[in-house]
């Protein structure tokens, strides 16, 4: 991977943004792109999109969600700890121990935990821990000298940063979505670069908020944009560790490429063009089924106005939605040589009609 993309993917993963608080990975992700653009807004729901070719009839819709998992504090105790809620899905077993980054007045480190396990009463230290049972401890002694640096409604990310593994190989916190967006920035950059996308054709590549809440910013990007055709690029889940079978799951393992979405929330036209664009420039994938809807943004951009056909291009990833999710590098510059093949693919003659 080049060393600007790099850089690029490591400022992406340190900026905080669970749903509802993407500023940071906005503004992250319009300077990064602006040398590349012919335009950029930022609409009221926060969404961001990049813009190729803002004048062209065919419009393609290309999404990574720029939110995250984290936590947001709704209470602030008389000893000074903070109490929190959850942004997002989380597995109630990972906090507890963690440290995290508390986004107040100033950024706080805080350690989460709960009463120690010698102090549990009988069946207390049985199944997982519950959130209301955990606290944020920042060093305060009080509610007062809390809020001098913490208010209701500020929130809370892991403190995990990127850190490279063997090989190709990364670890971080919210590579969820943080790798999406970053493949969605990278086919822009290559679309310029490289060049082949027909003048009849325009992109608009969104970074969508509130994907972690349902979907809400593609929802409303695509109702605005209007595209024939959309694309999500999110994380899905790695079948290649122990306990887990492709019988029950399907097969799906990092650094043999992306994967291509087979199934009702796919149109059958797009994930031809997407097969046909990766076999004819090499590009390795990998085949996801899914019977229905999925829980990404190519739900909300299907069913967006008169209807959209969608696509959605997944990266293996392990251990989703922990502070620990592992990715291959190789995977994600494969996935963006693959958005941009697919636009060069589209022209004002493509037929969206599946049949």
């Amino acid at each position: 991977m080049r060393d600007e993309s790099l850089r690029f993917l490591e400022e992406l993963i340190k900026a905080p943004s669970p749903s509802g608080y993407e500023g940071e990975v906005a503004r992250l992700y319009r300077d990064y792109a602006r040398p590349y653009a012919d335009g950029i807004t930022t609409d009221v729901h926060g969404n961001v999109t990049v813009i190729l070719n803002p004048d062209a009839p065919v419009k393609i819709m290309l999404a990574g969600h720029m939110d995250e998992i984290g936590f947001i504090i709704h209470d602030i105790g008389e000893e000074g700890l903070l109490h929190f809620m959850a942004v997002g899905d989380h597995d109630a077993s990972v906090p507890l121990g963690q440290t995290v980054w508390v986004h107040g007045r100033r950024r706080v480190v805080g350690a989460v935990g709960r009463k120690a396990i010698h102090l549990l009463g009988p069946g207390e230290g049985q199944g997982k821990p519950k959130m209301g049972e955990m606290w944020i401890d920042i060093g305060a002694t009080s509610r007062a000298e809390a809020e001098e640096v913490v208010r209701l409604g500020d929130i809370v990310t892991f403190q995990r940063g990127f850190q490279p593994l063997l090989g190709d190989r990364a670890v971080a916190r919210a590579f969820d979505n943080k790798a999406g967006l970053f493949v969605v920035a990278e086919a822009v950059r290559l679309l310029r670069e490289e060049g082949g996308l027909l003048p009849e054709v325009g992109v608009y590549a969104v970074g969508t908020v509130q994907e972690e809440l349902g979907g809400r910013g593609a929802r409303t990007a695509a109702a605005r944009i209007g595209p024939v055709t959309g694309l999500a690029v999110d994380m899905e889940h790695a079948i290649d560790y122990p306990g887990v079978t492709g019988a029950e799951f399907g097969r799906l393992e990092m650094g043999k490429g992306p994967s291509l979405l087979r199934g009702a929330n796919a149109s059958p036209v797009v994930f031809d063009l997407l097969r046909r664009a990766a076999e004819e420039e090499g590009i390795p994938y990998q085949l996801r089924i899914a019977p229905g809807s999925t829980p990404t943004d190519a739900n909300r951009i299907q069913t967006a106005g008169d209807g959209v056909a969608s696509g959605l291009v997944g990266i293996p990833l392990r251990y989703m939605h922990t502070p620990c999710e592992v990715v291959s590098l190789t995977d994600l510059e494969n996935a963006a040589r693959l958005l941009a093949a697919y636009c060069r693919r589209v022209s004002g003659e493509t037929s969206f009609v599946p049949w």
